[in-house]
């Protein structure tokens, strides 16, 4: 079976500053890959390159398809549901409207409705007139899940979803991660600093070093020794 996203040699610049350095990884249907690593090692730059807001070389591939060289747009509707790190919901609007924003340009999708993420949110579905700036940061972070899930994508890509909620939303995120994939054969990239959250929902694990790839494999894999090397402060 072919991996849903293949990227080979991914390379990129912040003006002279050198930052990715050939980010190679692949990631097969179904399955969970977490990206590690300590603060300003890469991890954002990397899903921003995968996204195409940052400029980039290297040949980025999502179920066979080429996306390198195409706009940040064509990814998302290619089949990318993104969750930004801070989450980046719309504050003046309400939780109704921001699922709205994710299908405005797919008829098909509009017509689907949201009935299938309220079976994952149902918080979001007793608060649909509800802005999203009056949110908690945990009921802000579902509805940026659920907008991402909106595009029915392939692959679900998370930059820190536990950052600043409290444990028992984190633990409910994790869950509903765990039934995605188990319901819906979700693939997921997630980038995470809370070791027992990534070993929880990851099968496979991809850690981060000045830009490079420095380990690799699955997740019963993450000894000690390459925690204490490449993820302890």
């Amino acid at each position: 079976m072919s991996a849903i996203l293949s990227i080979e040699k991914l390379n990129q610049f912040y003006g002279e500053s050198h930052t990715l350095w050939d980010v190679s990884l692949s990631i097969e249907p179904g399955e969970c890959m977490v990206v590690m690593g300590r603060n300003g090692v890469g991890k954002t730059t990397l899903l921003r390159s995968i996204m195409g807001s940052l400029a980039s070389s290297g040949k980025i591939e999502l179920a066979g398809k080429r996306l390198d060289g195409t706009a940040t747009e064509t990814r998302a509707t290619s089949g990318i549901g993104f969750v930004p790190q801070g989450r980046e919901v719309f504050s003046q609007l309400t939780i109704e409207e921001n699922l709205r924003t994710a299908t405005w340009a797919n008829p098909e999708l509009r017509k689907k409705g949201f009935e299938h993420l309220f079976a994952y949110f149902p918080v979001l579905k007793t608060m649909l007139k509800r802005r999203g700036g009056d949110l908690s940061g945990g009921q802000q972070q579902q509805l940026a899940i659920a907008r991402a899930l909106a595009l029915d994508p392939k692959l679900l890509i998370l930059d820190e979803p536990t950052e600043g909620i409290q444990p028992n939303i984190v633990a409910e995120i994790g869950e509903i991660i765990q039934r995605l994939q188990k319901e819906q054969g979700l693939t997921v990239l997630l980038v995470e600093q809370k070791l027992p959250f990534a070993r929880k929902l990851g099968q496979r694990f991809c850690i981060l070093e000045r830009g490079r790839v420095a380990a690799t494999g699955p997740m019963d894999g993450l000894n000690d020794q390459i925690v204490e090397q490449f993820l302890k402060v």
